[in-house]
């Protein structure tokens, strides 16, 4: 499992994107920061302008060049605010991206186990169908023999026929659970797969821990929780940025420049320099109630942030209940059918053994044969809904990570 989610996060495009979305953010931040740094802009011309009057001709050049500096001294703290709008985004950001890998883990963790799956119900099938054509041969034994009537021959190879069917049905599951897989890691859809086959493992109740612990840590752990909150601070912020957008801004300013100009051919060349520093103060007067317009529409988008912090909280409160109680179920239905497949084996050997000695019935045989498959099939799915059932309650806490898995593993084990 662990090579199948390191290639799924290497190759899958969703990861891709939620980093590249990081990085966006990121190179963000660094241009808010933009504003703590001067900025400085140079400015240069040349012209040359011929005239001519009679015989007279006049060439004359002009140069020029200049460097203007400026620095933001004070600005109500709206610099501040947008330094930290940016941060609060990237933050979000960050956490957006790591909600991405989760849940992408949690993906190739249920394509991984639903092939695993696919591939156990298909063996279980065939063995079922063995079982199958071994009811139908007792039966043409027995037909042969004098012992049985040409119904029971035809009753199993019904059976058989059905078995055949079910086989047939589940090796087509089995390739689309392999499509799906092969799909979740980014790789050729007709590149086989093998995998290797699960440890065996039994449910262990110590998973069973107290729900109110799960429902607080959750709230810590959980990326897209985090990036909410993230989200509200960066609209915080933003709101802080909009107000001080009408208070005045003080700058300080430098400037120099020099030119040079040439007339004729005997005036000569004159030159001057010039230069100047000093503090500029701007204070809007009135901006049509634009900043006024900025902050209530950052106040509304507050209010609309806490607003969908808190459902979401309420959602993952109700994710990591129904995990929860999804893996105690399952845990008990594993159990559960585990002792069907053995009381389920032991009604087929001994209806199969009383066919063959002559007191039994092909209908006992053939509902024995028919429990004892799905008895099996439901082990199956027990086994591994139980399995992605772990997964799926550590994703809804927000700790599935490879840490994770080795936990679960060891739990396993």
């Amino acid at each position: 499992m662990a090579e199948v989610i390191d290639l799924a996060m290497c190759n899958n495009p969703q990861t891709r994107a939620s980093w590249a979305a990081a990085r966006a953010q990121a190179a963000q931040l660094g241009a808010s920061m933009a504003s703590y740094l001067p900025t400085l802009t140079v400015q240069g011309s040349g012209t040359r302008s011929m005239s001519r009057t009679g015989s007279v001709s006049t060439t004359s050049n002009l140069g020029n060049a200049s460097l203007s500096a400026s620095y933001l001294l004070y600005d109500f703290g709206g610099r501040e605010a947008s330094v930290e709008n940016a941060r609060q985004l990237l933050i979000a950001a960050n956490a957006n991206n790591d909600a991405t890998v989760q849940n992408l883990f949690l993906s190739v963790v249920q394509a991984y186990y639903g092939l695993l799956s696919a591939e156990a119900n298909t063996e279980a099938l065939r063995i079922a169908e063995q079982s199958a054509r071994e009811g139908l041969a007792a039966a043409e034994t027995r037909y042969h023999a004098g012992a049985a009537t040409p119904a029971d021959v035809l009753q199993a190879k019904t059976a058989l026929s059905q078995a055949v069917l079910n086989r047939i049905t589940a090796e087509g599951n089995e390739r689309n659970a392999q499509g799906t897989l092969a799909n979740v890691m980014d790789i050729d859809l007709t590149q086989p797969l093998q995998l290797a086959p699960p440890p065996e493992a039994a449910p262990d109740l110590v998973a069973e821990a107290d729900i109110g612990h799960l429902l607080a840590l959750a709230r810590k752990q959980r990326p897209d929780l985090a990036a909410a909150e993230a989200q509200i601070r960066a609209t915080e912020a933003s709101i802080k940025a909009s107000k001080a957008s009408g208070m005045p801004r003080i700058s300080l300013d430098a400037s120099a420049a020099a030119s040079k100009a040439t007339a004729g051919t005997t005036a000569g060349t004159t030159s001057s320099r010039s230069g100047s520093i000093g503090l500029t103060v701007t204070f809007p007067l009135f901006t049509g109630f634009k900043t006024q317009y900025q902050t209530e529409a950052a106040e509304a988008r507050l209010q609309n942030d806490i607003a969908t912090r808190d459902q979401l909280a309420n959602q993952v409160a109700l994710e990591v209940w129904k995990a929860y109680q999804t893996l105690l179920t399952d845990s008990q239905a594993l159990r559960s059918a585990e002792d069907l497949v053995d009381s389920a084996t032991q009604s087929e050997q001994v209806a199969m053994g009383r066919y063959r000695a002559g007191v039994g019935n092909i209908l006992d045989l053939l509902s024995a044969q028919s429990a004892l498959a799905s008895a099996r099939q439901q082990k199956v799915a027990a086994l591994y809904n139980w399995r992605i059932a772990k997964f799926t309650l550590a994703q809804s806490i927000g700790v599935l990570d490879m840490t994770a898995l080795d936990r679960i593993h060891a739990m396993e084990r």
